[in-house]
Formats: C-alpha cells, sequence, structure tokens
C-alpha cells in the first residue's frame, strides 16, 4: 500500500511539473492567427508573409512584453471564402475558440471579412485587415467604435482610394495614347468583375472618366471565375475603346488577359488586375498578358523606402516569387503588432488600440498612418497619398515586371514630385500603334 502511494505521489509531482511547464512554455508564446484563402495565391501570400516576420521576430529571441521575451506561434486558418462565406465564419470561430489565438491578421474577399470581422469582435481580438477593400469594413469603426475598434485596415487602402489611384494611372496612360496615336479623345471600356468591392469602383469610372476628358465607350461585369470572355471582347473591339479599365480581384484577370492578347484588341489595359500581380501570370496568359498594367503594391527594383527592398528580395529568394499585396501580414506583424506590444509591455487589446491607431511608422510599401474622419471619429484606415500609402503601377514588358507609376507625378498644386526608385517609362503595346497608324 505504501508502494502504491509513493508511486502515486511521484507520478503526481511529475505530473504537476511537467504542467507548470507547458504553462509557463505557453506563457512565453504569442498565437497568432493567419486567415485566408489558403489554396489560392492570396492565402499563401499571407501565411508567408507571416512565416517571414515570425522568423525575423524569433530569430532575435522574440517581441519584449514588459521583463519578458515572447516568441511568436503562427495558426493557419484557411477561409475558404472565394467559395463559401459559412467557412470563412467557421474557420475564424475555430482559431479564437479552439487555438486560442492572441491576434488575427489576413482575409481577402469583402463579403467575408465583413462577417469575419463580426465575430473577432464578439472576442475583442485585434484583426488586421490584409487584403478587402470595402470601405464599409473601416466606416463600422468611426460609427460603433466600441465594438469595432480591434479592426484595422493594414492592406490594401480602401477601395475608394484604390480607384482613385487607377483612375490618377489610367490619365497618365490615357495622355501618352493622345498623343502617341494622335486622337482628340481616348474611349475607355469599363470592364470590372461581379464583386462587392468592386461597385464603387464601377460606378465611380462612369462619372470619372468623362471628367478626365474621355469617353466611356460601355461598362461590362463579367463573372470573377469567368472562363471565356470573348463576346465582351468582340463588343470592346466594336465600340472602337483604345483604353480598357480593368477591376479584377480573381481569375477572371487571367481569362481576359490571355484572350485580349490572342485578339490582339488594339486597347490598352490599365486598372486593378490582381492575377497580373503574381509572376505566374506570364506563363498563366501564355505571354499573352504582355503590356497589361496593373495596380500593384510591390515590383522588384522599385523602393518606396529602405524597408522595401529587404523584404521583396527576401520573399523572392524564399519563396522563388515575388509577394502579392495579401503579404502585408509581414508588415501587421512586423511592423504593426510587435512594436505596438513592446510600447504597451502587454497583449490587453485595448491598451494596444489605443496606441497603435495613434502610430504613424514605415511599412515596405510606404507609411502607415490611420485617418481619423471629419467629425474627429477614429476610422483605422490607411491615408493615402504622398509621403504615405499610394501603390504602384505595374506594367509587363517582354516578361518583366516593370513599374511605370509613380513617373515625375505631381498629386497637386505645389505638391513635390513623385517617382520611386526603379520606376521606368510606359510602353505602348506596338500592335495599337499599328492600328492607329492610318
Amino acid at each position: 500500500m505504501k508502494m502504491k502511494n509513493m508511486v502515486r505521489s511521484i507520478f503526481l509531482t511529475v505530473f504537476l511539473a511537467l504542467a507548470m511547464c507547458f504553462q509557463a512554455w505557453g506563457a512565453d508564446v504569442i498565437k497568432i492567427g493567419v486567415i485566408g484563402p489558403m489554396k489560392f495565391m492570396q492565402g499563401k501570400g499571407h501565411w508567408n508573409g507571416a512565416l517571414m516576420a515570425a522568423d525575423q521576430i524569433n530569430g532575435k529571441g522574440g517581441i519584449q512584453v514588459g521583463n519578458k521575451k515572447m516568441k511568436i506561434e503562427l495558426v493557419k486558418a484557411d477561409s475558404n471564402e472565394f467559395l463559401n462565406i459559412t467557412d470563412a465564419t467557421n474557420a475564424m470561430q475555430r482559431i479564437i475558440t479552439r487555438d486560442k489565438v492572441d491576434f488575427i491578421v489576413g482575409g481577402f474577399r469583402s463579403e467575408a471579412v465583413l462577417a469575419m470581422q463580426d465575430i473577432a469582435m464578439d472576442y475583442k481580438k485585434i484583426f488586421i485587415d490584409c487584403g478587402a477593400a470595402d470601405p464599409e469594413l473601416c466606416k463600422k469603426v468611426a460609427e460603433d467604435y466600441d465594438r469595432y475598434k480591434y479592426f484595422f485596415r493594414g492592406s490594401p487602402f480602401n477601395s475608394h482610394y484604390l480607384g482613385k489611384t487607377c483612375f490618377i494611372q489610367a490619365a497618365t496612360v490615357g495622355a501618352i495614347l493622345k498623343k502617341a496615336l494622335g486622337i482628340p479623345k481616348v474611349k475607355v471600356a469599363i470592364v470590372t468583375e461581379k464583386a462587392m468591392w468592386a461597385e464603387p469602383i464601377t460606378k465611380a469610372a462612369q462619372g470619372v472618366f468623362p471628367k478626365l476628358g474621355m469617353e466611356v465607350a460601355g461598362v461590362w461585369r463579367p463573372s470573377q471565375t469567368a472562363t471565356d470572355v470573348t463576346a465582351i471582347l468582340s463588343a470592346i473591339q466594336s465600340s472602337h475603346a483604345q483604353m480598357i479599365f480593368t477591376a479584377f480581384s480573381a481569375s477572371v484577370g487571367i481569362t481576359f488577359a490571355r484572350q485580349a492578347g490572342e485578339l490582339k484588341i488594339p486597347a490598352v489595359q490599365v486598372g486593378i488586375n490582381v492575377e497580373a500581380q503574381k509572376d505566374g501570370f506570364w506563363q498563366a496568359t501564355q505571354g499573352k498578358g504582355n503590356y497589361v498594367m496593373q495596380l500593384d503594391t510591390y515590383c522588384q527594383g522599385v523602393e518606396y523606402n529602405d524597408l522595401t527592398a529587404p523584404f521583396v528580395d527576401g520573399y523572392v529568394k524564399r519563396f522563388g516569387e515575388k509577394p502579392t499585396y495579401t503579404a502585408a501580414t509581414y508588415d501587421a506583424i512586423l511592423y504593426s503588432l510587435a512594436p505596438t506590444i513592446e510600447q504597451a509591455g502587454t497583449l490587453d487589446a485595448d491598451k494596444l488600440v489605443s496606441i497603435l491607431e495613434k502610430r504613424v511608422y514605415k511599412v515596405s510599401p510606404g507609411t502607415d498612418k490611420y485617418i481619423v474622419d471629419a467629425k474627429g471619429r477614429q476610422t483605422h484606415d490607411l491615408t493615402w497619398g504622398p509621403g504615405y500609402q499610394t501603390g504602384i503601377g505595374v506594367q509587363w514588358q517582354d516578361g518583366k515586371n516593370m513599374g511605370v507609376w509613380p513617373y515625375h507625378w505631381v498629386a497637386a498644386k505645389g505638391a513635390p514630385e513623385v517617382t520611386y526608385k526603379g520606376i521606368v517609362p510606359y510602353k505602348i503595346p506596338p500592335w495599337v500603334l499599328e492600328a492607329y497608324k492610318k
């Protein structure tokens, strides 16, 4: 009997010691959930960016939280949000309740992120959006601050500014076309996918282009996963448009670029095409995506500041391709969360929010400063413009991604001229020039 009691006592002592060790180990870890469509390149960008940030932080011993160092543990969650919003909300629920994450980064499609946002807010978890662009996400912060204050936009700037940037890029290309083709007015075909985030851009485009001295040739709205757009391209050719303004976030961007190239449609493509941001776009379009220009965040060789090249070059070296904007999970962890936690000396969400929303800090695609609206309300939305985040215009030129905007850009009268290091001149496709030689 004594022997049994002794064994039981030893077993209990060992068990308690191990439990304390595991508890102590867990206390020294900050768990960050990375949520996104992991079977797609957008989700892979989320995960890869987070991996780079975690490795960089952990390689230096972790994040200083008060008097101890805490390492980062990443938790991957496949939102499957392209196909099913319920899958996205279930994934968010799991990483919070089962995996017990402290913070969340990621998200891509606005429809899904709006649903995931509410779950994160229910649990008062800081959620940094690294993909969805709809302004409604941050409008909620302004209108119901106490509930939504834990939500921040990390990338990209909202669709209002995405549209504004694209219109500036389109106006720049339009001026080049007008001069090179010898035409009095540029005609623009507006082609945007059927998706929530593209609605404000589509509506705005119809009013903006006439104000820019351009004529709208028509509006077309293909499915985000369309596999044949030849009917649309035929209609565009018949309209005699010289420019096609695009807003694509999914696979239709490949279909459209490839088929337009195959048919040699005599019109340039300018706007948003997320698929064109990835290195595989050239192969996916069989080289027919040559001269496509898209709004982008990164281009190897283009530098916003001293943080850009180390991130982009490091990403290419590690993953064999350039990062898309969803890889901003890197900045969200390394430059948003980590320094804020160190400054606060705690993981308490309310204390972190009050510090983070007031910070102005460099990230690899510019400088982050959160907008306070005209009513003095915090929005946790990103400031757009020279000195902050602007994005870049990138054009495929004979198999290479080349930064072509901003090129001697003056945003407003008296504003400084902006040209980032590595930007080169825009090129008009030769078949477009040929079509207007007569």
